[in-house]
């Protein structure tokens, strides 16, 4: 963003800040196979971005934070459960339901616990039960981390904040197939509908979080 870009949005009133809510939950979003080999059609180098996201996902865990991963697969063979946007991107053909590329990167290390969600399209709610879930346990914090930034990442952080969630997105963990989408998204995220944030400070949300958690069931001491 340029200075002016900068100094137009905030005359206007774009980019305040959400800040968190008192219960978070962490959606990671498309860390498959299929997206984070850089040898295959849909994927990209998210080395860097893998390990920010096992470091945030790790955080999550010791505070008991829920956590939902979600990948893409279809499972008619003519891409007919991918509608029109298989005419749009070829690469849809590697994500077929049943095979390795649409397996969570091991690199994250997802635990039998933690359910993943599949979904044909880009946001983690559309065709999914994501809200319902988030729902139930009264989530009003939605930490997001994945690829792609200009893709799915964007659609989920959108759906978030129209259905009432504050939508968090983790810079050093979410990435994209080109470093141009990635910057423009995240500056388009940050102006208007989601709190752009790092990865240092997810983490001690998620710690403070956790604090408020125990204090909140802690047993009271008689006397």
């Amino acid at each position: 963003m340029t200075r002016d870009d900068e100094g137009f949005y905030a005359e206007r009133g774009f980019g305040r800040t959400l800040g968190y809510g008192e219960r978070p939950a962490v959606v990671v979003i498309d860390f498959a196979r299929a997206f984070t080999n850089p040898d295959l059609p849909l994927g990209g180098d998210l080395g860097a971005e893998l390990r920010s996201a096992r470091a945030l996902v790790d955080a999550a865990r010791e505070a008991a934070c829920p956590i939902y991963f979600t990948t893409v697969a279809y499972e008619e063979e003519d891409l007919g459960d991918a509608g029109v946007w298989a005419r749009k991107i070829s690469g849809l053909r590697d994500l077929r339901a049943g095979t390795p590329d649409v397996d969570i990167d091991p690199a994250l290390g997802r635990r039998p616990d933690e359910p993943v969600l599949v979904k044909k399209y880009a946001s983690a709610f559309f065709g999914t039960d994501l809200l319902s879930r988030l729902t139930a346990r009264r989530v009003d914090t939605l930490i997001i981390v994945g690829c792609t930034t200009s893709g799915c990442v964007r659609a989920t952080a959108v759906d978030a904040i129209q259905l009432g969630l504050r939508p968090i997105v983790v810079l050093e963990a979410v990435g994209d197939r080109s470093p141009a989408a990635h910057e423009q998204s995240i500056v388009d995220m940050q102006a208007k509908y989601a709190d752009v944030v790092r990865l240092d400070d997810a983490v001690e949300y998620l710690a403070r979080a956790f604090r408020g958690a125990a204090r909140r069931v802690a047993p009271v001491r008689p006397g």
